[in-house]
């Protein structure tokens, strides 16, 4: 069991030596005790965020590393005009119908934010309008006028009623992704009195809109009550339908596609529970589709008479099942379990159903005719490529909206008759400046890890280019995530001076099936460090590139990893991005009442209760091991609001690097008021880009180019 933690020590002021020399930090010695384990954390006191020291230190960090990152200056600018001229700065999604209206995001050239609009259906019309002038548009939301005067702003919710008359939504100024809720009324253009703050993402509306589903957090930032809200009433009055006290639990809320049920969803990492309202009677009390079972995942899609459960009882990759959408209970199995094939999710529609899945560590779309048990799997002619569904708020209908791209192909929609598989092309997100896919390739390689597994690479380069050549090599690695194949505007300006891109799909993601996941958590999680080390040194065994010209990136849990191989192999690289990482894990699980903690627990394991487990983290913990060794250079980018990882471990974490391995340059970067996505704005995050490719570009020797 964990002993008492004991904090000794006072806040120790920071000083700058002079403006050609990083900051200096006084040590504090603030211990910690664990399964008879006694810690020093000399930086302990940084986590103290309304000390005003601390925000010097940041301040003074963030003034060394403009110093530091002076030279490259013209370079950054260049790489963000290369991303805005490249960028159609005015232009619009394609319209999704729900209802009477297509709904779509206009950006306007000089704006940062979208603007949410819509336009009604014309009598006859089938295909969405495709001109940026539409007749009679309404602006629903406008981000750019709600972000006036404030240095952040990000939408939380914007959920349209059934009958098209009010909008739920809700606004961030900070970035911490508490979020203030508030209904607009869409005929008259009033927002309503009643606002609720502290609100998570999710809403659900009742069928006759009288009624809103809303979700609010904890202290620790655990989305763990549902709400009933009633229009043009105070909120005052609202009422908790919903309560989950377990802590290991989230909770979400949303309506069903077909308008009949509202579903709260309670998740853990290992085990589910839905429970289901009727749609047109808000106020019934929520009913259990399927007792929780610990280590049972499943989810519902309402499909007729039907709810549909994608679920993994018995079934490693998930299986697909089927229960009285009347009477729940038995479940009746329509798709079995195939070891390899992992079903993701499933999406019904009147007439047909659209499993999303992956196998091979590539994605999928299956479709399956109602009443029929035919079915095949859509079809797409690159070796490399992501597909998914992508905006189908309508039930009745029969064609989809999926998303596609790839490493060369820029994002692009398609709509797809489901009867005919016909797949009409609705849009390619425009790349200008005379992009040519024919002008780049993308391969896939693989890696040998310590165990014999191996690991798939995705690599995309400009054609032509001389290897061994500079690389970038991109990791993630947790909660089952997938790095799949993606296009990148950005992305374009380290391919055109010649850098190699590469993403190592290490275990702990879910690129190869659900075992991918499982062997890369709690006490295997060791194998996502290795498997990138083993990516890394696969790309130079094979030419790809050299080791003293190989920066590694990766964010939030892929900054764990990034920390993780700093320690393992710093040969192996010149440089590592390090974005909103969380690099002092250890610390932060220990400590039950930090946002995110508890829930954590069934990934990374109980260090309070488990010695083993303790150890083990402490064995790959990257503020834990720094060590003085020939690291790289490091860059740490993060954010004062982050509420998933806080600033103050890659703060500490650049604060041990300098003092125990002086030997190499490490950067801070802290967004002073921002959260875990860094800037919000479009703009202020191609600056950020810019500013991470400079320095990249800086490490590998191109910052000429």
């Amino acid at each position: 069991m964990a002993e008492k933690t004991a904090l000794t020590g006072n806040v120790a002021p920071v000083t700058t030596e002079t403006p050609d020399s990083p900051p200096t930090v006084r040590a504090v010695p603030s211990e910690r005790s664990f399964h008879g384990d006694t810690v020093t954390d000399e930086y302990a006191w940084l986590a103290d965020k309304e000390n005003p020291e601390t925000i010097a230190y940041l301040k003074a960090e963030n003034a060394w590393t403009d110093r530091a990152t002076a030279h490259l200056a013209e370079l950054r600018d260049t790489v963000f005009q290369e991303i805005k001229s490249r960028t159609q700065e005015t232009d619009l999604s394609v319209p999704s119908r729900k209802g009477d209206f297509w709904y779509y995001t206009r950006t306007v050239e000089g704006k940062q934010y979208g603007i949410q609009c819509r336009v009604a259906v014309r009598p006859g019309e089938t295909d969405p309008p495709t001109g940026e002038d539409n007749p009679g548009e309404q602006v629903l939301l406008d981000g750019n006028e709600l972000a006036e005067g404030k240095d952040f702003f990000a939408l939380g919710t914007f959920d349209v009623s059934p009958d098209g008359n009010w909008l739920a939504y809700s606004t961030d100024f900070d970035g911490d992704e508490r979020f203030i809720l508030r209904v607009k009324n869409l005929v008259t253009g009033e927002v309503l009195a009643d606002e609720v703050p502290g609100t998570f993402y999710g809403t659900a509306w009742s069928s006759d809109d009288s009624s809103l589903f809303y979700i609010t957090v904890d202290e620790a930032w655990r989305p763990h009550r549902v709400w009933r809200h009633t229009v043009g009433r105070p909120a005052t009055e609202d009422v908790v339908i919903f309560e989950e006290p377990d802590e290991r639990f989230w909770v979400g809320v949303e309506l069903t596609r077909s308008e009949k049920f509202i579903v709260i969803d309670t998740q853990s990492k290992l085990t589910s529970e839905v429970r289901i309202i009727p749609a047109e009677t808000p106020t019934a009390e929520p009913l259990v589709v399927t007792p929780r079972e610990q280590g049972v995942e499943y989810s519902i899609e309402h499909h007729g008479h039907r709810f549909l459960i994608l679920h993994n009882k018995n079934a490693e990759d998930f299986a697909l099942a089927w229960t009285s959408a009347d009477h729940p209970g038995e479940w009746i199995e329509m798709i079995p379990h195939e070891p390899g094939t992992r079903l993701e999710s499933v999406d019904a529609f009147t007439r047909h159903i659209v499993i999303s899945q992956r196998r091979d560590g590539l994605t999928g779309l299956r479709v399956i005719g109602d009443g029929s048990t035919d079915s095949y799997d859509m079809q797409f002619p690159e070796p490399l490529f992501s597909v998914g569904l992508a905006g189908n708020p309508e039930y009745d209908t029969g064609s989809v909206r999926i998303g596609y791209t790839s490493m060369i192909t820029p994002d692009s929609v398609y709509d797809v008759d489901l009867v005919t598989r016909t797949m009409t092309l609705r849009k390619r997100k425009p790349v200008l400046g005379g992009y040519d896919p024919a002008d780049y390739e993308q391969f896939r390689e693989w890696a040998l890890a310590a165990d014999g597994t191996r690991i798939p690479i995705s690599i995309v380069t400009r054609k032509g280019i001389d290897k061994p050549a500079p690389a970038l090599l991109y990791g993630y690695g947790s909660y089952e995530h997938s790095i799949d194949p993606f296009f990148s505007i950005a992305r374009l300006s380290l391919l055109d001076r010649g850098v190699v891109y590469a993403i190592a799909h290490v275990r702990g993601g879910g690129e190869m099936g659900r075992r991918w996941y499982e062997d890369g958590k709690m006490l295997t999680k060791k194998n996502t460090f290795t498997d990138f080390v083993a990516c890394a040194e696969a790309l130079v065994s094979k030419g790809w590139t050299t080791a003293d010209r190989l920066v590694a990136r990766g964010g939030s849990a892929g900054g764990l990893l990034m920390g993780a191989i700093a320690n393992l192999a710093p040969e192996d690289f010149a440089g590592i991005v390090a974005q909103v990482p969380f690099v002092d894990p250890l610390t932060s699980i220990l400590d039950p009442s930090l946002p995110l903690t508890v829930t954590e627990w069934e990934e990374w394991g109980n260090p309070i209760e488990s010695a083993e487990i303790y150890a083990y983290m402490k064995a790959y913990s990257p503020y834990e091991n720094v060590a003085k060794l020939p690291y790289p250079k490091i860059l740490a980018v993060t954010s004062l609001n982050d509420t998933r990882v806080l600033y103050h471990e890659p703060a500490k974490w650049i604060a041990r690097l300098r003092a125990v391995a002086p030997d190499s340059d490490y950067l801070l970067k802290t967004e002073m008021g921002a959260g875990h996505g860094g800037p919000s704005g479009r703009y202020d995050s191609w600056k950020e880009e810019a500013f991470v490719a400079a320095w990249t570009l800086d490490v590998l020797g191109l910052a000429g180019s």
